[in-house]
């Protein structure tokens, strides 16, 4: 359980803080990065590798968190979807007096 909040937690982290970097990030069109007056360059140095070197770094603690969530969840429940029993019954037609048809 511990371990689970701690994966959710980085989980959070990661996706949040990856989308900070990309959009700081100087596109070829500028984009968002310039709204910032170059932030992501003073930030991260005036070269591009580092930032990219970074972002691929958050990026892969992203997934692997990710994973390693739907992992841990598929064995403590055998499924990550459910439990694989199908709860719907099948609709058969009904009689005014309310017994099915078979």
């Amino acid at each position: 359980m511990f371990l689970e909040t701690i994966l959710y937690l980085v989980f959070a982290l990661s996706s949040l803080l990856l989308i900070v970097v990309i959009l700081v990030q100087e596109g070829r069109g500028g984009g968002l990065g310039d709204a910032f007056g170059g932030a992501g360059q003073q930030t991260f140095g005036v070269g591009a590798r580092g930032i990219t070197r970074f972002t691929a770094a958050v990026a892969l603690v992203f997934m692997g968190s990710a994973l390693t969530i739907v992992l841990l969840a598929k064995s403590s429940s055998g499924s990550v979807i459910g439990d694989g029993v199908d709860t719907v019954e099948p609709v058969g037609e009904q009689p005014a007096g309310g017994t099915p048809v078979e």
